[in-house]
């Protein structure tokens, strides 16, 4: 039975499964700033706090799944190590949880991927190898060398312990700010908004749970709001962490029932948002981890004087194209 087929009889984690996953998360790192900035504020018009996702260890959520999934191994998976596919912030979750175990660690990342993440995969101990145009090409390479080789596929959003090790911040939240009216979240593959979802709808609250995508790699968006699950033919946007051309079983399930809405940002908004961090918080967030901002900043009137988090997902963005965003003209469109 290959690693697709058993996928689908996986089942679904629950509030119960992010509380186990807490022992395993903070015995690696602490809770993540939740931070109210008055010029984000005033730039949104609502009481706005963000949580800052980019302080952890790797600078991005993903890490919390690493360290849940990786300390819950059996002893021949940690025998044996693990693969999967990434663009980076998961990639370097997984390569942090190993090193931290004694883990061996294959990453496979799309040809021409952000070089200083694909570094740091490399300076924690991890295999990376570059394979195919996109995403989705590096996960069905990781698919055909986990077969050979006999090792832990770890697919980047099918994997319920990886759900519910991410929703150990979503979980931070609600503890710290239960009456928000609404969480803006980037989805690429969709685990950070589930452990957004998870964490309200196991605690009863009403908050409105918001995901965000690229326009140019919408394929979440146009399956979520339609009838039937579509493949995009391209994800050719900057922002790597919601670059997938396709929707995974476990997570567009669970978000399929439990999402309320999802924005599509262009390009320039993208940007925009990296540079409304910039002045606004004083971070350095990636495309993915602006997009919450920058969402919130397209959706400003209707949650005006409301309570509002932005997740920061990630602060990874390489230097080339933070000094293209710096120097708008040359950027382009």
């Amino acid at each position: 039975m290959g690693p697709q087929r058993k996928l689908k009889m996986m089942t679904e984690p629950t509030l119960l499964d992010i509380y186990a996953a807490r022992p395993r998360v903070y015995r690696h790192m602490r809770p993540s700033p939740l931070l109210r900035h008055a010029l984000l504020a005033e730039a949104l018009g609502c009481d706005v706090y963000v949580k800052h996702e980019n302080h952890n260890p790797t600078g991005a959520f993903k890490v919390r799944g690493g360290f849940n999934l990786v300390g819950a191994l059996s002893a021949d998976e940690r025998r044996r190590g693990v693969i999967s596919a990434s663009t980076g912030n998961h990639g370097q979750s997984m390569a942090l949880a190993c090193r931290a175990d004694g883990v061996p660690c294959t990453i496979v990342t799309p040809a021409g991927n952000n070089p200083e993440k694909n570094a740091a995969m490399r300076a924690m101990g991890a295999e990376v190898i570059e394979h195919g145009r996109d995403f989705d090409e590096a996960r069905e390479r990781v698919e055909q060398i986990q077969a050979e080789r006999g090792l832990r596929y770890v697919h980047s959003a099918n994997e319920p312990l990886l759900l519910a090790g991410v929703g150990t911040y979503g979980l931070e939240i609600f503890e710290e700010l239960p009456d928000a009216d609404a969480i803006f979240v980037p989805v690429g593959g969709g685990s950070g908004a589930c452990g957004c979802v998870m964490a309200r709808t196991g605690l009863g609250s009403r908050t409105k749970v918001i995901g965000v995508q690229a326009e140019r790699a919408d394929a979440f968006t146009r399956s979520w709001r339609g009838p039937a699950r579509v493949v995009g033919d391209r994800a050719d946007t900057f922002a790597e962490g919601m670059a997938t051309r396709v929707t995974f079983d476990l997570t567009f399930n669970m978000l399929k029932r439990e999402l309320d809405d999802i924005v599509t940002l262009t390009e320039d908004e993208i940007v925009d948002g990296i540079r409304l961090a910039i002045r606004t918080t004083h971070n350095l967030a990636e495309g993915a981890g602006a997009a919450s901002l920058a969402a919130a900043h397209k959706q400003r009137d209707a949650w005006r004087g409301k309570k509002v988090v932005c997740v920061m997902s990630g602060g990874n963005l390489a230097s080339a194209a933070l000094a293209r965003i710096m120097a708008p003209a040359a950027m382009p469109s």
